[in-house]
């Protein structure tokens, strides 16, 4: 039987497989009973089609208006702008713009229509909003009613009559329908009432059950699809509301809301820009631009569907659901359906032939039996005489020969295959498991190698500060009052330049809950390096207020640092700069003293606090460098200085490990998969991590990014096998190690991760799996919040 199925019309790839392949193999499975029933799960390639011609028409709509904005809206100004006209709904709730007048400003990039209404505190007054403060809640179904929901349109659920008619779209039981009309109406001209209705009524009770059986099975397929649907689509955003920031579901949006980006999120609707750094969007998904926008001031539109490569910002909402262009695009490409997994496509294979065989045996059946039935005629010489009770014995003879054909072809194979991945992911799901993909829990049963990142993945994510070097003291924190945590002698001057660095160079923001408790919101190094700050008696508020902020460049994992410039309120400009350890001690070359005094950093003082960094590292300790540099020439304000700094502080975060990791890998290395820890974090820490983690082990190997790029193909070929460590690695290290396994050496990839960074190995490995809430929209494949469930299930699916 395997031979039959390795033709090339059954070689699909278990991911992405192209459209050609896909139609080679349809057009390859020639006996299918009900076409529309077994191939009603998987991709609809004509809507697909369609979807794509679509998409490139958008695309096409998107590049004119980049590209020739300028010229038509110079024009439109020269013959006079159209007064905008409100309707009597607008005008009774208070607002002042129309949603179609506010959706083409946006979609058109029309920066002068956008000056026109005073810029966008002009628009914020006529959606009667506050940029500060936000949407009012109890103004939210007023918006919804005037603006539109942020929400696609949907297929409407199919009712259970639509599955019954699905059912009775068989080929053969349509036959065995009309062979039991012809069954009464023989059997009553030839037996009478009711005799002659007993065969003919038992086949349409059997065709009734089949029929009955297999519709309900589909409409419970169908809801427990429509339960996974609705648990995939919980994605959400950041927002100011009442005042406060809080988290809402990207489909809970309105026009108005004030929505906060950074790296890695998905721009939910349509929008302008308010405030922020380096922001960079990927608009690639919409437009086809490989090259990504730079928002500002000059360029302040911010499509639907596009994506937050760099920087950070506020966003006003102006435009949400079918009004955006990414809308009418997801109209139609909602419909395309998911590929098939190579699983599915065997059997649908194996259906194929056992198909033909039945069909065989069901002719061969029906020959035999009518041509016993002629050479009995012939032998009694009753070959021109016929009765009704011979045509009614040849219709029993078909319809045992068509009974063969119903029990032979096993129709719901395939769909078995479809509804037993549907079980694994409501599995999963119940484990807090959320698999965006079908093909994701079949291909998660054939993994050979993990590569995990170790930050939120293998530890939990909730760090805080446990040790500080700063004035040539090492301080174990403790508690949470400003005496336990720092237990030495400093200056004023250095707690006052400690805490700047603290607040003004943080992507954090510290809130206040309704009953006015602190509440601190951003990825938890931040967090805790804020909330540290928090416990030295620092006001974060007040610190805000004092200083102005010129720029910001906001971390990423190329750079490994942040780095911010403010404005002294005495004149003169500080650059502060926080991150990865080595990187920034190679950037200072003074040091702060114990008044608060730089002063040269000496050789001996240098290898001193390296030791220092590694202690921490050796303790699993993240350690993080926090530096500043002042700045008397105002000329250079927009560029932050990359050396120069003076080094404040080392500091040790602690971010503990994952209950039950330690056995979660020692049951996926007795089952043969290896584990590989992939990190941005100091070689020591990741080791110490690992050998806790027991995934370093006597014969492993270790080495960093930078080591690991600019090895020759053949030096990787040896070190990759024995590979268990990568330290200090960037996001094209992890991708490159994940292509080199996959292609050099045939495995089968996992790659877990809860961030931006990890994206390119997530979409080049066989599976990603990103982790926890952390995980942002571009990363964001399958959702785990528990390590050890991870691997247990890519071992046990």
């Amino acid at each position: 039987m395997d031979k039959f199925l390795n033709w090339k019309d059954f070689d699909v790839e278990h991911k992405n497989p192209s459209e050609e392949a896909l139609r080679r193999w349809r057009s390859a499975v020639s006996i299918v009973k009900n076409r529309r029933r077994r191939f009603r799960m998987v991709a609809d390639l004509v809507k697909r089609s369609e979807g794509e011609k679509k998409k490139l028409k958008i695309q096409e709509k998107i590049r004119v208006a980049l590209y020739v904005q300028k010229a038509a809206l110079t024009f439109i100004d020269a013959a006079g702008r159209p007064e905008y006209k409100l309707s009597e709904e607008t005008r009774e709730v208070g607002f002042r713009i129309e949603p179609d007048d506010l959706a083409v400003i946006v979609r058109g990039r029309d920066i002068k229509g956008l000056k026109s209404n005073d810029g966008v505190e002009g628009v914020a007054q006529k959606l009667s909003v506050s940029l500060n403060e936000g949407v009012c809640k109890r103004d939210l179904p007023i918006r919804q009613k005037i603006y539109g929901v942020n929400r696609y349109t949907e297929k409407p659920p199919r009712s259970f009559l639509m599955f019954v008619w699905d059912a009775l779209q068989d080929l053969t039981l349509i036959i065995l329908i009309v062979c039991a009309v012809l069954s009464i109406g023989v059997g009553l001209a030839t037996e009478g009432w009711p005799e002659g209705m007993y065969d003919g009524l038992g086949i349409i009770l059997s065709i009734l059950l089949v029929v009955m059986v297999t519709a309900i099975s589909d409409y419970k397929q169908s809801l427990q699809f429509r339960d996974l649907d609705r648990e995939k689509k919980k994605i959400f955003i950041q927002v100011t509301r009442d005042g406060q920031r809080q988290k809402v579901s990207i489909y809970d949006l309105v026009v108005g809301d004030i929505v906060h980006l950074s790296i890695g999120d998905q721009v939910a609707a349509d929008g302008i820009f308010i405030s922020g750094y380096s922001l960079l969007i990927d608009e690639s998904s919409l437009s086809g631009e490989s090259e990504p926008m730079y928002i500002c001031e000059e360029n302040p539109f911010l499509l639907a569907g596009t994506k937050v490569q760099d920087g950070s910002g506020k966003m006003l909402v102006t435009t949400v659901g079918m009004r955006t262009e990414w809308g009418k695009l997801m109209e139609t490409l909602n419909e395309g359906g998911e590929d098939e997994t190579p699983l599915q496509v065997k059997l649908n294979g194996v259906a194929t032939i056992i198909g033909k065989i039945g069909l065989f045996f069901s002719v061969l059946t029906f020959l035999v039996l009518a041509g016993r039935f002629l050479g009995e005629k012939a032998i009694h010489n009753e070959f021109t005489v016929w009765s009704s009770a011979d045509a009614l014995t040849l219709i029993d003879y078909f319809a045992v020969a068509v009974t063969i054909i119903v029990v032979a072809v096993p129709e719901g194979l395939p769909l078995a295959v479809t509804l037993s991945l549907a079980f694994a992911m409501k599995k999963l799901m119940n484990d807090r498991a959320l698999v965006r993909h079908l093909s994701a829990c079949e291909t998660m049963g054939s993994a050979s190698c993990i590569c995990t990142d170790k930050t939120g993945t293998l530890t939990t994510n909730h760090m805080v500060v446990d040790k500080i070097w700063i004035c040539n003291t090492i301080s174990k924190v403790e508690g949470n009052n400003r005496e336990d945590i720092l237990q030495l002698e400093i200056s004023e001057r250095v707690l006052d330049v400690t805490l700047q660095a603290i607040f003004q160079n943080t992507g954090s923001e510290v809130v206040k809950d309704k009953d006015g408790k602190n509440s601190i919101l951003g990825t938890p190094t931040e967090s805790a390096i804020l909330e540290f700050g928090l416990h030295l008696g620092g006001d974060f508020e007040a610190q805000r207020r004092e200083f102005k902020i010129v720029k910001v460049e906001p971390f990423n994992s190329v750079r490994k640092k942040m780095s911010v410039l403010i404005a002294l309120p005495a004149g003169g400009m500080r650059a502060f700069c926080k991150g990865a350890s080595e990187i920034v001690l190679s950037m200072c070359d003074k040091v702060v003293s114990d008044n608060g005094e730089p002063v040269p950093l000496s050789e001996e003082q240098f290898r001193n606090i390296t030791d220092v960094i590694n202690g921490f590292a050796s303790e699993a300790l993240r350690t993080l460098c926090l530096a500043f540099k002042d700045l008397n020439d105002s000329s250079n304000e927009n560029n932050i200085p990359d050396s120069g700094y003076t080094l404040i502080a080392v500091v040790g975060i602690k971010d503990p490990v994952r209950p039950g990791v330690k056995e979660a890998v020692q049951t996926c290395l007795e089952a043969g998969i290896t584990v590989r820890m992939v990190t941005g974090d100091n070689i020591n820490t990741a080791r110490a991590i690992a050998k806790e983690c027991g995934i370093l082990t006597s014969d492993g190997e270790a080495v960093e990014g930078p080591e690991f790029r600019n090895m020759s193909p053949a030096d990787m070929k040896r070190i990759i096998p024995k590979l268990q460590v990568m330290a200090r690695s960037l996001p094209l290290d992890k991708h490159t190690l994940v292509t080199q396994l996959r292609k050099t050496f045939g495995e089968v990839v996992a790659v877990t991760g809860d961030g931006t960074n990890d994206a390119p190995a997530l979409h080049e490995a066989d599976i990603g799996l990103s982790m926890g809430i952390a995980g942002t929209e571009v990363s964001v494949s399958v959702l785990y919040r528990t390590s050890s469930y991870l691997f247990k299930h890519v071992v046990l699916l």
